[in-house]
């Protein structure tokens, strides 16, 4: 399923109301606890950030004195 941004939202809401379900789409999820629902929301997070997020580039400068 591709998450999206309110599914994302719909999450974190739901997290800090303290409720357990939460409907996407057409379905509604009950989560066991609240450490299943942070694991599902950072993985939500990882795929609505896009592969762009997924790594780090770093770029260094060179300095010569010729």
């Amino acid at each position: 399923m591709a998450w999206t941004q309110t599914d994302v939202d719909r999450l974190k809401a739901a997290i800090a109301s303290g409720t357990r379900s939460v409907a996407y789409a057409d379905k509604v999820v009950q989560y066991q606890d609240i450490t299943s629902m942070m694991t599902a929301l950072t993985a939500m997070l990882a795929e609505v950030a896009g592969p762009a997020s997924s790594g780090s580039r770093s770029t260094y400068a060179g300095f010569s004195r010729d």
